[in-house]
């Protein structure tokens, strides 16, 4: 089997730890924890990792998230995989910090990230691990988008976040939907 697992984020130095780019920085664990090296292909970094019997090939398009539908189609396209072997990593502002949802198929939720590839892919229909990163707290003037490229909260422990839902995802690789859902959405 085998499974795309694309991280939705920005390029650039400068939003490395956005709350935006919190897909790629999973990415980024999933390669670190099993030794996997990125490559420049389909307009983002590749890599090719296997958690037990499943082969993930990582992708961090490059595109800029409103553009990830274009990456990701080309590596989705060049693998032969459906929509339903897609999983896009992704930050949600309507989940609370640090909380995870792992689903197959739903809305967009003005996410424009997800509309480009769902344009791309054809399909809503692929799976999604969400990451909570909350929205501004109260008295916060600035607007929802300025919020998720900034970086997050020094009382965010990111790492707990990130390793959760790296477990997440390899969970998903080696124990299916049904299963990922019951360890990791009710908490």
């Amino acid at each position: 089997m085998e499974l795309l697992v694309a991280g939705l984020g920005n390029p650039g130095p400068e939003h490395a730890r956005d709350r935006h780019n919190a897909g790629w920085m999973v990415v980024d664990e999933v390669a670190r924890r099993h030794q996997g090296s990125f490559k420049g292909k389909f307009r983002g970094r590749l890599a090719d990792v296997r958690v037990g019997d499943t082969k993930l090939v990582l992708l961090k398009p490059e595109t800029y998230m409103n553009e990830s539908g274009a990456s990701i189609q080309s590596a989705a396209a060049f693998y032969k995989l459906s929509p339903e072997q897609v999983l896009i990593v992704h930050d949600d502002v309507d989940l609370e910090t640090g909380r995870l949802q792992a689903r197959l198929g739903g809305g967009l939720a003005g996410h424009n990230g997800l509309r480009s590839i769902a344009g791309r892919l054809g399909s809503a229909d692929f799976l999604r691990l969400r990451i909570g990163v909350g929205r501004p707290g109260r008295g916060d003037p600035r607007p929802v988008a300025d919020y998720v490229l900034s970086a997050f909260a020094p009382e965010d422990d990111v790492e707990a976040i990130v390793g959760r839902a790296c477990d997440a995802v390899e969970a998903l690789a080696l124990e299916g939907l049904d299963e990922t859902q019951r360890r990791f959405n009710s908490r």
